[in-house]
């Protein structure tokens, strides 16, 4: 398993998110209070965001066309605590959104920095919190074909590498984030009742996420949003209950019950 958090909001410091905060992400590291599974998460991190730029350095068009710099990534295999440069770099750099994870990394799978979360194609970044047993079996279990490119252009050889290959395509089709999330989460459930599928999804505008398997909480402030695997020391979260997929912007928080109609004959 892994924790991980979201935040859309004002600008402020990745360390303000990350590694500053009583019982926050940098301490959830080695002391989890509420992980389910696994009791340290010491097999790297990292950290996403979207980059602001000043008025002399004029707009930079992202890959949605909407005048914002595509997401930049640090990530590292090493134990977060084990970074000397981390606290110097989570001080100088600011963003309105931000993606950020310590990884537990599921047996067999691969051990370098690419498969630290969150992943990250044209404005997305994804983190998975979870793990999905026999992983490599599972497309053809869902009844889908990768294509050799799509195989060979995964990020990581790991589950969650997989898994955000299979939402990507989703969003490429033009699928809204919730009902892709919601949908991938419902199809690997039925083939893999096991699985554990906590998403965290954002496009520097809006987060999604899902609760399937661990814990799940989410904090407003004002003109903010703070999701994450669990709390830190400071007031005001509220749990997401089980099985339930979250959609947030900087103003509006919405939950709902992932418990629909099974899907176990719908096309991935």
């Amino acid at each position: 398993m892994c924790r991980h958090l979201a935040y859309l909001g004002p600008p402020v410091s990745l360390a303000s998110l990350v590694t500053e905060p009583a019982r926050g992400l940098y301490e959830q590291s080695w002391a989890p209070r509420r992980q389910r599974h696994g009791t340290v998460n010491a097999d790297g991190f990292g950290l996403g965001w979207y980059p602001q730029r000043g008025p002399a350095q004029g707009p930079a068009q992202g890959p949605d066309g909407d005048g914002a710099a595509p997401p930049a990534r640090y990530r590292r295999a090493v134990p977060i605590w084990a970074d000397p440069n981390l606290p110097d770099l989570a001080r100088a750099l600011h963003s309105t959104a931000v993606v950020a994870a310590v990884r537990d990394a599921t047996v067999g799978t691969a051990q370098d920095e690419t498969a630290a979360a969150p992943y990250a194609s044209g404005p997305w970044l994804f983190s998975h919190n979870g793990a999905v047993p026999d992983w490599q079996r599972l497309p053809d279990d869902l009844g889908i074909r990768l294509d050799a490119a799509t195989l060979l252009g995964l990020e990581a050889r790991c589950d969650s590498a997989l898994l955000w290959a299979l939402l990507h395509a989703r969003l490429v089709a033009g699928e809204p984030p919730g009902e892709a999330l919601a949908r991938l989460t419902r199809r690997v459930r039925a083939v893999r009742p096991g699985a554990r599928l906590n998403f965290l999804l954002s496009d520097g505008h809006t987060v999604a996420a899902t609760r399937c398997g661990d814990t799940l909480f989410h904090r407003s402030g004002p003109g903010s949003v703070l999701v994450a695997s669990e709390p830190d020391a400071a007031d005001g979260w509220r749990e997401v209950p089980a099985d339930s997929v979250l959609l947030a912007t900087r103003s509006e928080i919405t939950v709902t019950s992932l418990a629909l109609p099974s899907e176990r004959n719908a096309t991935v």
